[in-house]
């Protein structure tokens, strides 16, 4: 006899499949400034960290996702004035899956991408302070990944 998975299950697949295409739909359109940031943390070259961009983080994309340390990035253009509440929501929501939420404007990484560099590196060195954790986060994450 065959047993059907549940209804949970195939609605939480096709979320995932659904967060998967836009991810890959944010990638082909990222903004200079995205596009900027990603120059510096991609291919493990800022202190050799595996970042994703848009990486899905729960119900969320975020822009930049290092899985090792939960660390997020988030670059905020001129939109996010108008949505605070909804982007502090979503960093409590991250946080509560063990990612901690960076923000920065756009302009910011324009303009003063040496000292935005340097506050993710502070906030990654302490995060890393945690190897155990991190590991383990990052182990759960991979599990995730091969069940989808």
């Amino acid at each position: 006899m065959k047993t059907e998975a549940p209804e949970s299950s195939s609605s939480l697949s096709r979320l995932r499949e659904r967060a998967g295409v836009r991810a890959r739909a944010l990638r082909k359109t990222q903004t200079d400034a995205e596009n900027i940031l990603w120059y510096h943390l991609r291919d493990r070259r800022f202190l050799d960290l595996k970042f994703r961009r848009q990486r899905p983080v729960g119900k969320y994309i975020a822009d930049f996702a290092c899985v090792e340390i939960g660390l997020v990035i988030e670059l905020d253009g001129g939109q996010h004035v108008e949505q605070l509440a909804y982007d502090q929501q979503r960093a409590q929501d991250m946080q509560a899956l063990g990612f901690q939420t960076l923000r920065f404007w756009d302009h910011e990484v324009l303009k003063e991408t040496d000292a935005v560099m340097e506050k993710i590196r502070q906030v990654a060195e302490a995060l890393a302070l945690t190897p155990a954790l991190s590991r383990k986060r990052e182990r759960e994450q991979d599990r995730r990944e091969i069940s989808k």
